[in-house]
């Protein structure tokens, strides 16, 4: 399993179906989301609830990775091909994999086009990006034992667009420093084209995997 990724597939197994090690991912994921919330909890506009998954786009992402990783439990101590296969860990997976990316270069894109109003302050620019960039890098962990399918591409294409509808059409985008005017929103939108398209390029499909 497991197409175009950069990640060798010896440090992923190393990193991926070692216990210890995959526990100590799953934990620096978890201060990750508690930062991450933090962020966001500081800022806090007028959200309904419901609308805090595609709201809080960073711990919403790590969230997903969190669940994508926890499927590797079952095949801790053995070989990627041992981790449940379904339709639903499918779109699981799929969404992981487009959230994390898009996510971590959105970040990049946002302070770079606010780039007087985050640089060169250590943490909020350096800081930030390096954190987000590892979110990709984390993504392309996932086409070693995650898979899927049209329907996940069609379904995570979607959900990425009506979280760019919700943040640029009715002001619920992450908290800036400045105002998006028309670059942002539009750098979003292809974000989440990009984001799918490397996940059709990176992620087995059905025919592939066995869903």
């Amino acid at each position: 399993m497991g197409r175009e990724t950069p990640i060798p597939r010896s440090l992923a197994h190393a990193y991926l179906l070692e216990g210890p090690n995959l526990v100590a991912l799953l934990c620096i994921n978890g201060l990750a989301l508690l930062v991450g919330l933090r962020f966001y909890v500081a800022d806090l506009p007028a959200v309904p609830t419901a609308l805090w998954p595609l709201f809080a786009d960073s711990p919403t992402a790590i969230f997903l990775a969190m669940l994508s990783l926890a499927t590797l439990v079952p095949a801790v101590g053995d070989r990627f091909e041992a981790v449940p296969v379904t339709r639903p860990a499918a779109y699981l997976h799929t969404l992981a994999f487009v959230w994390l990316v898009k996510t971590g270069l959105w970040t990049v894109v946002a302070l770079n086009l606010g780039f007087g109003r985050y640089f060169p302050a250590p943490w909020d620019y350096f800081g930030i990006i390096l954190t987000h960039l590892a979110f990709v890098v984390e993504a392309y962990l996932v086409p070693h034992y995650g898979g899927t399918t049209r329907g996940a591409l069609a379904f995570a294409l979607l959900v990425a667009l009506a979280n760019d509808v919700l943040d640029y059409g009715f002001g619920f985008h992450p908290p800036l420093r400045y105002e998006p005017g028309l670059a942002l929103p539009a750098a979003s939108v292809g974000l989440t084209a990009l984001a799918v398209v490397l996940a059709a390029r990176s992620l087995p499909r059905a025919s592939e995997s066995g869903y």
